[in-house]
């Protein structure tokens, strides 16, 4: 495998895994999954999984809380986060509204989710995040089906980066631009406005600690990823105006992790200890848990699930 295109494809979309997109290889984006394991630092060997400490926002399940009834849109629900995220929102009682551009990916997420959770509403469709028509077009449909959306989910990553700043590849850019930006404007643009209609609206972005703090090999994806939480930030500060003098009835929050790893992981590397990456059911919980606090309190913020940088 190249450093360059950190490819282990599960899921493709480039190949963490967080749902799947990775346009260079099946046409579908890749989501947060092995979220950007390549990015960070190698993992060590020897010893158990070493998490770091986290801010874990929510571990309750079953119907009753705050998304018991919601209506949630998760974008890369394809990869192992997605899967994980669809399980955990739809044993709290919500609605699921899955979309990946892997169907097969997709097909399969959600009909685990449906297997788990017999009397859960999931449901799948292919959808292009980088057509921002085909993505109004989701979210259209979403709300007209279910009668509000209450959440997006935003899972789709990917990452390109070389071993030193001189070895960037523009290229790389050039991909990361389209999967770690545009998918982001795409989904906050299509679910803006249905977001605020309804009275527990929220924008979740999964992003990568190193885009606080960047690494010369890794220059492209962390700039992209610094420009995907601007954009959401930018989102937040329309919902803290839209609120007014009550404060955002919406919240548009940012989960900060340092890489994420999932089953699958562990088992092609058994002897990792994969010291402070985030486990995909835990950050499954993380992402339940915005909706157990007032939109004041998550809008605009960074939530860090690994120590901030």
């Amino acid at each position: 495998m190249s450093a360059r295109t950190g490819a282990h494809t599960h899921g493709t979309y480039d190949t963490h895994t967080h749902g799947t997109y990775d346009t260079h290889t099946h046409g579908t984006y890749d989501t947060h999954d092995r979220h950007d394991t390549h990015q960070t630092h190698d993992t060590d060997e020897a010893g158990d999984t070493g998490m770091t400490e986290k801010t874990t926002m929510s571990t309750g399940t079953g119907a009753g809380g705050a998304l018991d009834g919601a209506v949630v849109a998760v974008a890369g629900a394809g990869g192992p986060a997605g899967r994980a995220t669809l399980l955990r929102l739809a044993s709290a009682g919500a609605t699921v509204v899955a979309a990946d551009a892997d169907a097969a990916s997709l097909t399969e997420a959600v009909d685990a989710t449906r297997r788990a959770h017999p009397g859960a509403t999931v449901t799948g469709e292919t959808v292009d995040l980088l057509d921002l028509s085909a993505t109004r077009a989701w979210a259209a449909k979403t709300e007209k089906g279910a009668g509000r959306v209450d959440g997006l989910v935003h899972l789709v990553g990917g990452w390109r980066g070389g071993k030193t700043f001189a070895d960037t590849d523009l290229a790389d850019w050039d991909l990361l631009e389209k999967l770690l930006i545009r998918t982001v404007q795409s989904t906050s643009l299509a679910f803006h406005e249905a977001l605020l209609r309804g009275d527990r609206g929220r924008y979740v972005l999964v992003s990568a600690a190193g885009a606080s703090k960047p690494t010369a090999g890794n220059a492209a994806y962390a700039a992209a990823k610094a420009a995907a939480e601007a954009w959401t930030l930018a989102l937040g500060d329309d919902f803290r105006k839209a609120g007014g003098d009550e404060g955002p009835r919406a919240a548009a929050a940012i989960l900060v992790i340092k890489a994420l790893v999932h089953d699958a992981m562990r088992a092609e590397r058994p002897n990792a200890k994969f010291a402070g990456f985030t486990d995909a059911g835990e950050l499954a919980d993380a992402i339940a848990g915005v909706w157990d606090r007032p939109a004041g309190e998550v809008n605009g913020k960074r939530l860090w699930l690994t120590p901030e940088s």
